[in-house]
């Protein structure tokens, strides 16, 4: 009913486009008598060499890359939306497309895989910030990679957490666990800091990780149970706009629980484990740090 390309127009070679004539295409029949050799002295239909048949055919045809695409959308009944798009991915897969069809998932779906990857390098960005501060506090590589093992354990609590209220890994989810990646190490510098101390005073190591743990209890304690207390009112999930703010006080609440019942017990045994600076190495460090405090103290007095 339409050719493609009669033939090109003019110097810039515009394409002249032709089609049959409306009383020749108003209907079926019209069709099925179309004379497809008209320049012949014996005409011959279409009908004669082809089957016209009424059928239907896309409202549209779209376009992507210069590729034909097909639409089909759909909206959620029940669940969330990475799972919808997890078995929409399965039940196109089990389909057998045929040779050259390709398929994609995209949308929402499309949007949800891109925000989670964000988060993935956020929380890596915000893990490797947190590592250089407190590389540069401690003076040493090794003590801010053992605190960083409460940061998983975070993770571990807080996947937890979601699913035993029934709650998918949103990005809301998300954002609380980067936010864990800066609350949860706390306890663990302040554990360690602590070791470092009596160490540099000429306690034993095993003995310095006992008694720092234990002097330590009351203080992680209760920065812990502060902050819990305040994300309880997010949690319970009052108010309009609740399901966006719940997800998040749960990880917060579930990962730090988690994290600081284990830091007690994970983190000084990683510290054992992976620390092998002799006592005296601290007793030294600690005399010289103790003589460059007084010399500086020396110094600022005789300028007053």
């Amino acid at each position: 009913m339409k050719w493609p390309r009669a033939t090109p127009f003019g110097d810039r070679k515009i394409d002249v486009l032709v089609r049959a004539r409306v009383d020749d295409r108003a209907s079926v029949e019209d069709i099925k008598n179309l004379i497809v050799n008209p320049s012949s002295e014996r005409p011959v239909t279409l009908m004669a060499v082809a089957d016209v048949i009424a059928t239907e055919g896309p409202g549209e045809i779209r376009r992507s890359d210069q590729e034909r695409v097909a639409l089909v959308s759909a909206n959620l009944a029940y669940g969330d939306l990475g799972t919808a798009g997890s078995v929409a991915t399965d039940l196109i897969r089990d389909l057998n497309l045929p040779a050259g069809v390709s398929f994609r998932v995209s949308g929402q779906s499309e949007e949800l895989q891109a925000s989670r990857n964000s988060l993935i390098f956020a929380l890596a960005l915000a893990m490797f910030l947190v590592y250089l501060v407190m590389a540069s506090q401690f003076e040493s590589l090794l003590h801010p990679f053992v605190i960083l093992f409460s940061i998983p354990l975070a993770v571990v609590g807080s996947v937890f957490g979601l699913w035993l209220f029934g709650m998918p890994l949103s990005v809301v989810a998300g954002i609380g666990i980067i936010m864990l990646a800066g609350i949860v190490v706390n306890n663990a510098i302040v554990l360690i800091d602590r070791v470092n101390q009596l160490r540099g005073e000429g306690v034993s190591k095993l003995e310095a990780l006992v008694e720092g743990s234990r002097s330590r209890l009351r203080a992680i304690a209760m920065t812990t149970v502060t902050t819990l207390v305040g994300f309880i009112p997010l949690a319970l999930g009052l108010g309009d706009g609740a399901e966006i703010r719940q997800p998040m006080a749960i990880t917060v609440i579930a990962g730090l629980t988690v994290s600081t019942l284990l830091t007690l017990v994970v983190i000084p045994v990683m510290y054992s484990l992976m620390d092998r600076r002799t006592d005296a190495d601290y007793v030294a460090a600690a005399r010289r740090e103790a003589e460059a405090r007084r010399a500086a103290d020396d110094a600022q007095a005789l300028v007053h």
